[in-house]
């Protein structure tokens, strides 16, 4: 049979539609169905029928003998022209479409309408099959997408559901599932959803794997303390001053004479740099402090090795100053020691700040605060919290405002002072703390000055040369006596421990290589805790029924106010129906919670 060519009124395919062939050139101009006209090129239409074709009416159901020309041709190649002439015994326009509508459905026939292969028996059934499976496929998608709609979950869902869980722990920016329901993907949005369908309670915390710090670390084998020189101070009453419950005492203070001696957990003596416990810390950056759990920087061992007041004698570095009678250091000295350490809470030594050891070492601290606020120091008391969870109960405590803890902050604070003035001296290389001041000061004690002071505080900064601290009023400030739950606090001790013993230390490339990964680990770090933190608060608040406490009203802009609640130790925002002056205090209760949104809202009590 001649080859077929395209002429004025041919039938041709333009995509998966017929058209009509109605002028040649060096385009084609063509008539689709609905009238429209388009310019094509040669390539881009397929001849069906020579024609003439002169109305789409034409293209009518044809009726033939498709089982016999299927059966004839199984397993063979044809032709258009043949299959048409094979099922309806004609080949004009309407047989040459109604043959290619059954080459496009795909079942039996597939190709082009140049060549046309004809599929077998087992062909046919294995793609009747394979439909079937995609039918049933979409039938179950459609049903499973109908009971996550109704929040009628089964335990066979869980597994579909998974997408959506890695959207709410931010590790997937798709889901299917969500698309198909029309909802946003965020993971705001995967949590709401996770909490209506039943799947998450509202005490699922998600942030720890949001922050990649829900793995338990590797751990590895921690040595035993050196034995080395040590200077003996076992004679002076010394003291781990911490929360009830602590676990990890890595700091004390004691007083010999015009000397306050802080001693820190001597970590730099078990952790050289770039060892496998260095590494280990680095990788961690600091200890996770979480209501439901600790993820620590080091293994526990390191902790009962060199925990201030765990053994009978500890290893310690210790720093020995003497402040003047204006608050300033006058002398420092830092030493290898070994101290005996007695543990207390803040309450109990708070019971012991008028007479003995720790009243002079609350004098001490006392002349050093005042200078320090003489200096500019920012002191912004607000209310603060311990939330533990307990057997699946949440727990949340009101930290007391003790002098107890005002006096371990002072003299941690001078030792931080100490050592970064220590390593500006000597030049050594170490990560100090520094804090541009607020663009505007706000004065005043009262809780609305402070709430506003807060708020207009810049973040303090790691660098490697020292700075003013405003906060603080500090012109040197480092972070040095938390060693065994703050990885830059390792750095510090292992920098001027190596000073001290003439060994090498860090260059100021290395510590930067530290200080660029701790900034980053640590972040996460604090910004997991803060969230779990506000997290556990809201499951609190939804399980106390009739909860309801007094507030501070420290802001107010319209409507809208802003209230400490010092039971919970937190700001939140609250609706009010008047205007209250600033420092009022009124009765609360909880209006709404938004879980995903870590929002809670309340309402005065008349």
């Amino acid at each position: 049979m001649p080859a077929l060519v395209k002429k004025l009124n041919s039938l041709v395919l333009y995509k998966t539609r017929p058209a009509r062939i109605a002028s040649l050139g060096e385009k084609i101009e063509i008539i689709e169905r609905d009238g429209k006209k388009r310019n094509v090129r040669d390539k881009d239409v397929e001849l069906l029928h020579p024609g003439p074709f002169n109305n789409f009416s034409e293209l009518r159901p044809v009726k033939g003998d498709f089982n016999t020309a299927w059966e004839l041709l199984a397993g063979e190649k044809t032709t258009l022209t043949e299959l048409a002439d094979l099922i309806f015994d004609e080949f004009t326009p309407a047989s040459a479409w109604a043959a290619w509508e059954l080459v496009a459905e795909g079942l039996y026939f597939s190709g082009s309408p140049q060549e046309i292969q004809v599929h077998t028996k087992n062909d046919v059934e294995t793609a009747l099959k394979n439909q079937q499976a995609k039918s049933d496929k979409k039938q179950a998608w459609a049903e499973f997408i109908e009971r996550v709609k109704n929040h009628s979950l089964g335990p066979e869902d869980a597994g579909n559901m998974q997408e959506v869980e890695a959207v709410a722990f931010g590790k997937s920016e798709t889901s299917k599932i969500m698309s198909d329901l029309g909802i946003q993907i965020s993971r705001e949005k995967a949590h709401e959803l996770l909490l209506k369908t039943g799947l998450w309670d509202s005490a699922q915390n998600p942030y720890p794997r949001r922050f990649d710090l829900h793995k338990e670390p590797m751990r590895h084998p921690v040595p035993d303390v050196p034995d080395e020189s040590r200077l003996d101070l076992t004679h002076l009453p010394a003291f781990a001053i911490d929360d009830a419950g602590s676990t990890d005492p890595d700091d004390a203070v004691s007083i010999e004479g015009s000397t306050i001696w802080v001693h820190i957990a001597d970590a730099g003596a078990l952790i050289s740099p770039d060892s496998e416990l260095d590494l280990e810390a680095r990788a961690i950056g600091a200890n996770l402090y979480l209501p439901e759990k600790v993820t620590t920087m080091l293994p526990i061992e390191t902790t009962l090795k060199l925990g201030l007041g765990l053994q009978e004698v500890s290893p310690a570095l210790s720093f020995g100053l003497q402040i003047d009678e204006n608050g300033e250091i006058s002398q420092l000295q830092i030493k290898p020691s070994c101290v005996k350490v007695t543990r207390l809470t803040y309450a109990e030594a708070n019971e012991q700040l008028d007479s003995g050891p720790l009243a002079e070492l609350w004098e001490v601290t006392q002349r050093y605060q005042k200078r320090r606020l003489a200096a500019g120091a920012i002191n912004i008391n607000l209310p603060e919290s311990k939330i533990r969870v307990i057997d699946g109960k949440v727990e949340i405590t009101p930290l007391e405002e003790l002098r107890s803890r005002e006096l371990v902050t002072e003299a941690m604070l001078m030792t931080g002072e100490a050592a970064a003035r220590f390593a500006d001296e000597n030049v050594i290389q170490i990560p100090f703390i520094s804090q541009p001041p607020p663009d505007e000061l706000i004065t005043g004690s009262s809780w609305a000055d402070k709430f506003a002071c807060l708020k207009k505080m810049k973040r303090s900064e790691t660098r490697t040369s020292p700075g003013r601290h405003s906060g603080l009023g500090l012109d040197f400030y480092t972070r040095v006596t938390s060693p065994l739950r703050r990885f830059t606090d390792l750095v510090v001790h292992q920098q001027i421990r190596a000073y001290i013993l003439g060994k090498d230390q860090l260059t100021y490339e290395q510590v930067l290589e530290r200080l660029a990964m701790a900034d980053t680990v640590s972040a996460n770090v604090r910004q997991c805790e803060r969230q779990s933190n506000r997290h556990w608060t809201l499951v609190y608040l939804e399980k106390s029924l009739d909860w309801r406490e007094k507030a501070i009203v420290v802001d107010q802009r319209g409507h809208r106010g802003q209230i400490l609640i010092p039971a919970l130790g937190t700001d939140a925002s609250v609706h009010l129906e008047k205007t209250y002056p600033l420092n009022s205090e009124v009765e609360i209760e909880v209006s709404s919670l938004r879980f995903p949104e870590l929002e809670m809202f309340f309402k005065v009590v008349d």
